[in-house]
């Protein structure tokens, strides 16, 4: 049967594009770093201008994705702030037109995989951990892998990985320069394990934490 005979010799071609697909950059690779239609720098507006993850971000403490912002939370400074840029005019035709920036995801869990921002953040989880240091960033790249036995690392060991909630969105923030900390443990592996403790966090490894 000719269609059979076209099937099979489709299939080989159909394999080599999953496979090559499943093990590009865009699906597993630390380092992937698309091009996005604004060049928004993270190293600007984090790292030099101090804004909080949570003003663009606005839903990490409370639902399970971290929102991308709107048009209307950029344009709250660039109205005023480099508003004839050449830069912003994905941005600029967006407020305009009421159309979403085409933003490219960076971090894109496959879709059997479940992760919860908030129940993260609130215990204690920087950003940091699954991001890197996005203040330092030009523009956003992955920098940790994100893949299963990574993730279980951490919920097998979370002790180094947990700290005060309050200070999750502190990129910069370090055990040895918060005098506070010191003053009250002798080691950062003490100071996490108190946080764990304080949150009761005892993270599951069932399998059906993360694939529901």
């Amino acid at each position: 049967m000719p269609s059979v005979g076209i099937l099979g010799a489709a299939a080989p071609v159909y394999a080599f594009f999953l496979v090559s697909y499943g093990f590009s950059p865009i699906a597993t690779d630390v380092g992937y770093q698309p091009e996005q239609p604004v060049p928004y720098s993270h190293r600007i507006h984090v790292g030099q201008l101090g804004i909080d993850c949570r003003y663009c971000h606005n839903t990490v403490e409370v639902a399970a994705k971290a929102a991308i912002p709107p048009t209307q939370t950029c344009m709250n400074c660039h109205t005023q702030v480099y508003k004839e840029s050449i830069n912003l005019t994905a941005l600029f035709d967006s407020y305009a037109t009421g159309m979403p920036v085409k933003w490219k995801r960076v971090h894109d869990l496959p879709d059997y995989a479940y992760f919860n921002h908030s129940a993260h953040v609130n215990r204690g989880v920087s950003c940091v951990e699954c991001h890197g240091r996005v203040d330092k960033m030009e523009e956003i790249k992955q920098e940790k892998p994100l893949n299963m036995g990574w993730c279980l690392d951490c919920h097998r060991k979370p002790q180094g990985r947990v700290r005060d909630p309050l200070t999750v969105t502190d990129l910069g923030w370090r055990f040895e320069d918060d005098s506070a900390a010191k003053a009250q443990f002798k080691t950062f592996e003490d100071y996490s394990e108190f946080w764990l403790k304080h949150n009761n966090i005892s993270p599951s490894q069932d399998c059906s934490t993360c694939h529901r």
